[in-house]
């Protein structure tokens, strides 16, 4: 697995943060970036939200780059800027369970994901109880919260 130093997880999430700089605003969705890097420290794919579609999340996006069971992703890190989602509307699968079935053993996020569109998020919470190591980075809180000013003040 994929076990990078604190500078390097830092680097990595600054990557995902400018990524999802890029997410055209929405009013009902968050701007997020992921990034998947592989065991070998190198970057295996990357997304944002609505980068190909309006509905589109940033671990979706980045996940559909790579072949179903693709080998290494079990040794693989997601950086996500944000918590990856626990629910969303019946014909999408959640992030996290999108993670579970990729096998990725290691999450890497700026922020868990506040009540203003899902009352309970609990994408951490499933991901630690499935086995993943979840890493979150406070100190690029703010600047992962930045990119979602249109969505007025988050907590």
């Amino acid at each position: 697995m994929y076990a990078p130093d604190r500078a390097q997880d830092l680097r990595w999430m600054q990557r995902a943060i400018d990524l999802a700089a890029l997410c055209p605003p929405a009013a009902g969705a968050y701007s997020v970036g992921a990034v998947i890097v592989g065991e070998d420290g190198t970057e295996l794919a990357s997304g944002y939200s609505r980068a190909t579609g309006p509905r589109e999340h940033a671990e979706e996006v980045a996940l559909a780059q790579l072949p179903q069971g693709d080998p290494r992703l079990v040794g693989a890190t997601i950086y996500s800027t944000l918590e990856p989602c626990s629910q969303r509307s019946a014909s999408r699968t959640p992030c996290a369970q999108r993670i579970l079935e990729a096998g990725i053993p290691r999450v890497v996020i700026a922020w868990r994901e506040p009540s203003l569109f899902v009352d309970n998020c609990v994408g951490y919470e499933q991901l630690v109880e499935a086995g993943v190591t979840v890493v979150e980075l406070p100190e690029l809180s703010a600047a992962a919260k930045s990119v979602n000013a249109h969505l007025g003040e988050l907590a």
